[in-house]
């Protein structure tokens, strides 16, 4: 067979911009065609963007998917012969779900293949079969050029062993002896995830005997942010192609039968087994989300308040690299409680990233709402009131600039205090974006040290990584005064919270020191108290802002859990 150009548009869809990404859609096309492909391939629900949520229940959205189909259709006369592979709800008929997640192929105006995704995801962020039913279990088989090409939609790859589901989407397109395979995929990234397809689809391609190519979406969708990182595979070598990751991309590949090659005809370059290091990751992982998050939500510059602590100037570091420094706007509200080498580092901190910094002393306000209290209601505030009092005042102020002046308050809580609720409801965790809501304390410190080593220099000072952490609420206030060592704590709460979906090159370490502090006298104890901890703020997090997931199990979708609950 003569060779098969294949165009992987790996775009970054919004979700609801209908208009936008058909837009994307016709310019990549151009190109494909420019480049003489045969077929361009897009992401699932590419033309909605994924996930579209209750969107899909609404008329109006329903009408402007029907009226983007169309205009697809029309564009795609533009480029004769060429296929466009789309990912688009379509309507059907009959009892149950009124959508199917379908495939559409189109071809000079016309829809020449159509294939409804059979297995619909229901766990964990996804909640497909609330508006979807599952299409029939067929395989779908198009011949273009001299090759036959099957397709399938993301999840219907992923139960190859048939563990999930009792219906084997990729066995039953393995029947219909396609040629090569298309699955187009919204495929969110967490750690390990890069890695977890690779296997999966090399396995699946190696047991069938089928090449496979694999085309992702890319950016931040609320706090769900999608990697690309598209590839191709086949049976004999694996993956032999990966497209960049957190980038948007569009790639042409050759297939001639037995081999893929580069748009030139050239031998691929070989594919790293390993993905990025762990905390490189995490960086472009927040970056991108939060990049995406304020664009698609007007956004153009973000507050923070910086206390001198380690959470709010990992923050502030990485909101200056996605947003640029002139971009970013720090504010420190010194209390009566604040230490001068808190206030000193935010200074130093703001130098280093090139960032504004203001002044906002809490003094006076705390002071005047104490004074009040105590008239009105005959006592003092005292304690952990007191303590939540500065927090919350601090919290208007920030929240009264972002009205001001329109910026986006970001929140800075890390997920060890956000698990156990060592946090202010109504003071720091007001905010529209969590950017290190799903790195645990102990990683938050090695972020750190990475953007540092990274930059080659002091980003983020020494003197804020090394300081023992406090709220400074009250007179030498430490963390550790009501919580655990963040080393302790951190490994109760990966397998509390994260349990099996800890990544393979962590779990056996945090499972072993988990077994030696449940063996030892104060474990049982200690593991018992954390667990009520985490159940007891449920209703904190359930009103915090949303968290850019980094982790198979971030707090948010991902982690539905009761309020009103008993949970011993």
């Amino acid at each position: 067979m003569s060779a098969l150009r294949l165009s992987l548009a790996q775009i970054n869809p919004t979700v609801g911009d209908i208009a936008g990404n058909v837009a994307l859609m016709s310019a990549a096309a151009q190109n494909a065609a420019v480049d003489g492909a045969s077929m361009v391939i897009f992401p699932e629900l590419s033309l909605t963007g994924y996930w579209p949520g209750d969107l899909l229940d609404e008329a109006d959205f329903l009408a402007r998917v029907d009226a983007g189909l169309a205009q697809l259709a029309a564009a795609s006369r533009a480029t004769p012969g060429l296929c466009w592979v789309v990912g688009a709800p379509t309507r059907r008929a009959g009892p149950g779900k009124r959508l199917h997640n379908s495939l559409l192929v189109l071809r000079d105006g016309e829809v020449v293949l159509s294939y409804a995704k059979q297995l619909l995801p229901t766990y964990n962020v996804f909640d497909e079969s609330r508006h979807f039913a599952p299409g029939p279990d067929v395989a779908r088989v198009l011949r273009v050029g001299g090759a036959q090409v099957g397709f399938l939609i993301c999840e219907d790859g992923w139960n190859d062993d048939g563990a999930d589901y009792a219906v084997n989407p990729f066995r039953r397109l393995a029947d219909a002896a396609p040629d090569l395979v298309v699955s187009i995929n919204a495929s969110p990234s967490n750690i390990g995830k890069r890695e977890q397809r690779h296997a999966l689809f090399a396995a699946a391609s190696r047991r069938h005997k089928l090449p496979l190519v694999y085309v992702n979406q890319i950016g931040g969708h609320d706090q769900l942010v999608y990697d690309g990182a598209s590839f191709a595979v086949t049976p004999e070598d694996g993956v032999v192609f990966e497209a960049p990751r957190f980038v948007a991309a569009q790639v042409t590949l050759q297939w001639d039968g037995t081999a893929f090659r580069a748009g030139d005809g050239a031998p691929l370059a070989p594919v790293a087994a390993a993905g990025l290091p762990v905390m490189e990751f995490y960086r472009r992982q927040i970056v991108l989300g939060l990049r995406d998050y304020a664009r698609r939500c007007g956004f153009k510059q973000v507050v923070v308040g910086s206390s001198g602590g380690i959470d709010s100037a990992l923050t502030l570091a990485l909101a200056a690299e996605a947003l640029r420094p002139e971009n970013v706007v720090a504010v420190t509200l010194p209390s009566r409680f604040s230490s001068s080498g808190s206030v000193d580092d935010s200074v130093t901190l703001c130098a280093n990233l090139g960032i504004k910094l203001y002044t906002h002393p809490i003094k006076a306000l705390v002071g005047q709402y104490e004074a009040d209290f105590a008239a009105a209601f005959g006592e003092p505030l005292h304690g952990l009131a007191l303590e939540n009092l500065q927090a919350r005042v601090r919290g208007t102020v920030l929240m009264a600039y972002s009205n001001r002046y329109g910026h986006l308050l970001l929140t800075t809580g890390n997920k060890s205090e956000i698990s156990v609720g060592y946090c202010t409801l109504y003071g720091d965790t007001n905010g529209g974006l969590g950017l290190i809501g799903d790195l645990y304390k102990t990683e938050v410190f090695e972020l750190c040290r990475h953007l540092n080593a990274e930059a080659g220099r002091e980003l983020i000072p020494t003197a804020i990584i090394d300081k023992e952490p406090s709220a400074e609420l009250a007179p030498d206030q430490r963390d550790s005064d009501s919580l655990p060592p963040y080393p302790v704590l951190d490994t109760i709460l990966k397998v509390l919270i994260e349990g099996e979906r800890l990544g393979a090159d962590e779990r056996a370490a945090v499972q072993a020191d988990y077994a030696t502090l449940a063996a030892g006298p104060d474990g049982p104890a200690l593991i018992a108290r954390v667990r009520r901890l985490i159940a007891r703020n449920e209703y904190k997090r359930r009103q915090a802002p949303p968290i850019l997931r980094l982790r198979g199990r971030a707090f948010g979708s991902g982690r539905q859990m009761p309020i009103a609950a008993k949970y011993d």
